[in-house]
């Protein structure tokens, strides 16, 4: 029933009740060697059908559309990413991309920064510029569903969305040319550079239903000026709020009060009476604002200066688990009806770049320095150590800080050689030096400590835990105690050599080569990438690539430790846990097998081919390939005899579970984007933009590593590297995604429509393969109807996942305790959230 509806609504669309404006490919995607500037009404579209052009991940001078590309590219515009209901602009991106997804990370603290995947691979694999240049890391750890691997990945959600003109995504290995980290690809957010114009915005929505706050609101306002003789100054600044929000089921364990086993009268009472309300997971709270700016000055004929930079806070709160009133974490005196801990972050967040290009002798040069810094403060505005007894605080004003700093100078020459071939021979250079440090911050003590608190007569409703330790550490927290802090740099220096030949006028080919020396263990490596494009005709080409890559260990890989007060699964059931991510190189983790961190290798292969059969209708078909050897991951929790031993020897209880981060497998990642476009102008009717983009993919683990001998034997349900982590690597995400869209402009309206079919995935919920479900794949139709009201005003009105379409639900593999929705829809590549709708009011001049 749901299919027809949605393949009612794409029938409408057809007929003319139209889509989300389509991903328009058409803007340049910036390398990182100067790049031929297209003419100031070139980067956007010479009308609304689109058709402009760019310069497509090629170093040099010579402008192409996007279907002369030698790689596949997409492009988005800014209005789009702001225009996606109620998601943040990481998830709007995964809303458009048919290659990204997004998991809907609902585990608390984890949830603030969710991890975004690119063809089967983390956010690792995938580099992130803005205005050609890199973006600064986050300092929060990628620690939950969906990706284990505990990098910082670049948080997109603070990217000022005011100022973002284009967002370009190179869908291809780019490792050689831009760095180690552009395995998977490269997104290029491009700021908005007019030097005129003013624009505002407010929207304002809600969910159609949930438990919380389910409102959210944003304002943004951007402005442009002359800046000299031929410059531009942009400016921009938004503040938004999302609500904090959960869509729990009930708790189907009522004995919340007093004794499980035999509760008085009292406690039958309050359990009967009890609301069923066991988990505050999903959409943290937000307060976030940022403000930003892009600015271009020459100062002569051959060399313009240029700066741009960003700066916000976020605050956000996300709830958890309840804690219940005859668990060993609460007592009466302080909760008698138990409580949700709150995780609380506040971050500050900054980038500022600096840099000159120009002309000398017919070499474009480009030279630019960049510094960015991302601090994240954890604390708690409502949790409790236990083992402090019913005493201790109930509110932490400092569990854990992180910080990471990187700096970056860039620079790059280009120039154009006539060495007799059909076009001259584009050759490039470039040198890069960077410096990354991540450092994290010992919290309170009376946020990890153990107190040795033993239940006593009357702290519980029937004293269910007398004579009991309690539990120790802040509930649902991340705490770093001063011996797991870190404070780890390096330096990282680059050259690259990249070369564009046409032996033919039909015939394209491109060689880059780099090098990377770390100053640490990673040492020096060399990659390369090869790749090629064949005119058969005017209208059809074939293209193809073949590259190297190497990622070192991310910085929080090598130094990050950490102890987390959360729940587990082990042997199917969930349980409290008390679990310390040991330093690869410390004494606990030696013991326990851990071996030094390997750098990754990858080899990526790619073919396509490109039909434009006529200027407003194209096709383009791309397979790839990309293997990763030595692939760093989290290992499974590890509690056993030798786990035991090893613990109390360092220091710790020998309860704890514990985890590190392990060379643990080699993955190959296949796949094919397919992109269909076409457009058509009817007259008085208005203009009509259509796409279907497409993406298959499937991740295989090649390798696993064996248990390490240390390990001894571990306790049962306990292995090294479990199910769990497997399938969040291999079936975890769909397979497939279609993205289906179009736009229809007619004054004074303007139509947008667009559905999305996620494919089917498989939950590896654990060791048991019994506890494996299949999820169903689902179609999300977003809709938004735009009424210009004057030339300056704009009137929209939309919903996101109109028909609130959820995950497959399996009841049986929920929590009892809790209710939690996570454990029953399983790694949800679309928020679980249901309905969003939305009233936006704009104001251009």
């Amino acid at each position: 029933m749901k299919l027809n509806r949605n393949l009612a609504v794409l029938a409408g669309v057809a007929l003319g009740a139209l889509a989300q404006s389509v991903a328009v490919h058409a803007a340049e995607v910036p390398a990182a060697a100067p790049e031929a500037t297209a003419p100031a009404d070139a980067a956007a579209p010479a009308d609304s059908d689109g058709g402009a052009i760019v310069v497509t991940g090629l170093r040099g001078v010579e402008l192409r559309s996007i279907t002369k590309s030698p790689a596949p590219i997409d492009v988005l515009r800014g209005d789009q990413v702001n225009s996606i209901g109620r998601a943040e602009f990481g998830e709007a991106l995964t809303k458009l991309l048919p290659s990204f997804n997004f998991v809907t990370n609902q585990a608390g603290v984890t949830s603030i920064v969710r991890p975004i995947t690119n063809r089967g691979l983390g956010p690792a694999y995938t580099l992130v510029l803005v205005n050609g240049k890199r973006r600064h890391n986050s300092a929060s750890i990628t620690a939950g569903s969906g990706d284990n691997s505990g990098v910082n990945p670049v948080d997109y959600d603070l990217i000022p969305a005011g100022l973002v003109g284009t967002i370009q995504v190179l869908k291809d290995s780019a490792a050689a040319q831009y760095g180690s980290d552009a395995v998977a690809g490269v997104v290029n957010v491009k700021l908005n550079d007019s030097d005129h114009g003013v624009n505002a915005s407010v929207t304002g929505g809600s969910l159609y239903e949930g438990n919380g706050s389910l409102q959210s609101w944003k304002a943004q306002a951007d402005a442009g000026f002359k800046l000299g003789n031929g410059g531009f100054l942009h400016v921009s600044g938004d503040v938004r709020h999302r609500g904090q929000a959960w869509w729990n089921f009930p708790a189907t364990n009522l004995a919340f009060y007093g004794s499980p086993t035999a509760p008085s009268a009292a406690a039958q009472a309050k359990n009967a009476a009890w609301n069923k309300d066991g988990a505050h997971n999903g959409d943290p709270k937000i307060n976030a604002w940022n403000i930003a700016y892009n600015a271009r000055l020459p100062i002569s004929d051959s060399t313009t200066l240029y700066s741009f930079g960003t700066y916000g806070q976020r605050e956000s709160a996300a709830g958890n688990n309840v804690r219940r009133e005859n668990s060993k974490a609460s007592f009466d005196v302080l909760f008698p009806n138990g409580y949700h801990p709150v995780n609380n972050i506040a971050e500050n967040d900054y980038q500022v770049v600096v840099g000159a290009d120009g002309d000398a002798g017919g070499w474009k040069w480009d030279l630019s320095t960049t510094y960015g810094r991302n601090r994240a403060h954890h604390s708690s505005d409502l949790t409790l150590n236990p083992s402090l007894g019913p005493t201790g605080p109930t509110h932490f004003d400092n569990l854990a800080t992180y910080i990471f700093d990187q700096w970056t100078t860039n620079a790059d020459v280009t120039k154009a050689l006539d060495v007799g071939l059909a076009k001259p021979l584009q050759v490039s250079l470039g040198a890069e030096y960077r410096r990354d440090q991540f450092k994290t911050l010992a919290g309170d003590a009376d946020g990890y400590r153990n107190g040795g608190y033993v239940y006593k007569a009357g702290d519980q409703l029937d004293d269910p835990n007398l004579g009991q330790l309690a539990l120790v550490g802040a509930q649902s927290s991340f705490t770093i105690r001063p011996g797991e802090q870190a404070n780890i740099s390096r330096n990282v220096l680059a050259g690259y050599v990249d070369l564009g030949i046409y032996p033919l006028d039909q015939w394209y080919i491109g060689a880059a080569g780099r090098v990377e020396h770390y100053s640490d263990a990673s040492g020096t490596t060399v990659g390369g990438k090869f790749n090629t494009r064949f005119d058969i005709t005017d209208h059809f080409a074939l293209r193809g690539t073949v590259g190297t890559g190497f990622r070192a260990p991310s910085l929080s890989q090598i130094g990050y430790a950490q102890t987390d007060n959360r729940t587990a699964i082990v042997g199917g059931v969930i349980v409290p846990s008390l679990s310390v991510l040991a330093l690869n190189t410390s004494p606990l983790a030696r013991a326990l097998g851990a071996a030094d961190l390997k750098p990754e290798k990858s080899v990526n292969f790619g073919i396509g081919a490109v039909w434009e059969i006529s200027p407003s209708f194209s096709i383009t078909a791309d397979g790839y390939q990309v293997t990763v050897k030595n692939r760093i991951i989290r290992s499974s929790n590890l509690a056993g005899a030798n786990v035991t031993a090893a613990l109390i020897a360092n220091g710790y209880t020998g309860t704890e579970f514990v985890t590190y981060f392990a060379n643990a497998l080699d993955t190959r990642s296949r796949g094919v984007d397919v992109v269909v476009e076409a457009r058509h102008n009817f007259g008085d009717l208005g203009k009509l933009n259509l796409s279907a983009s497409f993406n298959y993919n499937e991740t295989a683990i090649r390798r696993l590593a064996d248990t390490p001998a240390a390990l001894g034997t571990l306790r049962s349900g306990f292995v090294f590297f479990g199910r769990d982590r497997q399938g969040e690597l291999s079936v975890g995400n769909p397979k497939t995604k279609l993205v289906v869209s179009a736009n229809w402009s007619i004054k004074p309206f303007e139509i947008n429509v667009q559905t999305t079919r996620y494919g089917k995935l498989t939950y590896w919920r654990s060791q048991l393969e019994t506890q494996d479900r299949a999820y169903g794949a689902k179609w999300i139709t977003d809709i938004d109807v735009g009424l210009n009201l004057t030339r300056f005003a704009k009137l929209s009105f939309g919903a996101a996942n109109v028909f609130a379409v959820r995950p497959d639900a399996y009841p049986e593999l929920g929590d009892p305790n809790t209710g939690s929705s996570g454990f029953v829809y399983g790694p949800s590549p679309f928020a679980p959230s249901g309905g969003y709708y939305y009233g936006r009011i704009g104001l251009s001049f």
